[in-house]
């Protein structure tokens, strides 16, 4: 189990004890080795995919011991404990956390940084396990799932003429299809709240895909017949390659379902429609950009 960033503090004063520089890099492997993480672990990325968890944990707990003086950092990457660092060791505390680090005056003023005399808002009251990075990451995920809920709903309410709109913009956005005139061309209506048809799988048209769009109510499943049945269809097609989306879901048995010949077949239920309406912008704007910086260290290096 990958620990908070919290529990990484005491773990990391004590790794730095010995007044031996350490490379940061040095420090998270180190860790790692304390705390038994797994490959898997070691390798879990936060939500924006910039970052391993553990990392980014390790480099707060580094951040916060640092501001509170317990660790300096003398040059480049390199951190090796303070005469206060050791001092606090010597406490022989049972665990070092933002709460504790708030008994040092240079802690304190890192927290109130910012912070006017007429700001109620209490000092660290939002202080929790959670890394800064991995709330947003919480939050941001919190407001796409509420974005993609709603979405999904408005999709469900379209007329199948706008749905097969949507469901070609998607595809071209996505880089099949061509152009849209090309797709639009390709692409026909059915007549059981669907769409189907073929579309190049490049621009180049070197091979071709077909589609099958149902626009579907949540209760209505799609299992394994109808897979079945798609299959088929892209042998009738003379195609290889085939989409299947729905705005419900598929049966666990659809999602395992795998043809014995070289067909190969995408499942895009609901959920994933939604997402992928929000990572290429249909039918969804942009509201605000956050852009996270760090110090350039290279920028600071003297010849």
């Amino acid at each position: 189990m990958i620990p908070d960033y919290q529990s990484v503090m005491l773990p990391l004063l004590r790794l730095v004890s010995d007044k031996q520089e350490y490379k940061y890099r040095d420090l998270i492997e180190k860790l790692a080795i304390e705390f038994q993480l797994t490959e898997e672990e070691r390798k879990e990325l936060l939500a924006s995919g910039n970052q391993p968890i553990f990392d980014n944990r390790v480099g707060w707990a580094k951040t916060y011991l640092k501001k509170a003086g317990l660790i300096d950092s003398p040059k480049r990457a390199t951190f090796v404990i303070t005469e206060l660092g050791l001092q606090t060791l010597q406490e022989n505390p049972d665990r070092i956390d933002a709460k504790y680090l708030r008994k040092f005056p240079a802690f304190l003023e890192f927290v109130h940084a910012g912070k006017s005399e007429s700001d109620d808002e209490p000092v660290l009251q939002e202080i929790t396990s959670q890394t800064p990075e991995e709330n947003l990451d919480r939050a941001y995920q919190r407001i796409r799932k509420s974005l993609a809920s709603e979405l999904l709903s408005k999709v469900i309410e379209l007329s199948p003429a706008f749905f097969e709109r949507l469901v070609i913009e998607l595809l071209v956005k996505m880089g099949y299809g061509g152009s849209l005139k090309d797709a639009g061309k390709a692409i026909g209506k059915s007549g059981d709240e669907g769409i189907d048809g073929t579309i190049k799988e490049d621009k180049l048209g070197l091979d071709i895909i077909y589609v099958q769009a149902k626009r579907w109510k949540t209760g209505n499943v799609v299992g394994r017949p109808e897979i079945q049945k798609f299959v088929g269809a892209l042998a009738g097609q003379g195609a290889k390659k085939g989409i299947f989306i729905t705005t419900s879901s598929f049966t666990k048995e659809a999602w395992d379902y795998t043809p014995k010949n070289e067909t190969k077949i995408v499942l895009i239920d609901g959920e994933r429609l939604a997402q992928h309406m929000i990572d290429f912008n249909i039918g969804c704007t942009t509201q605000q950009i956050y852009e996270l910086k760090k110090v350039d260290s290279d920028y600071f290096e003297e010849e």
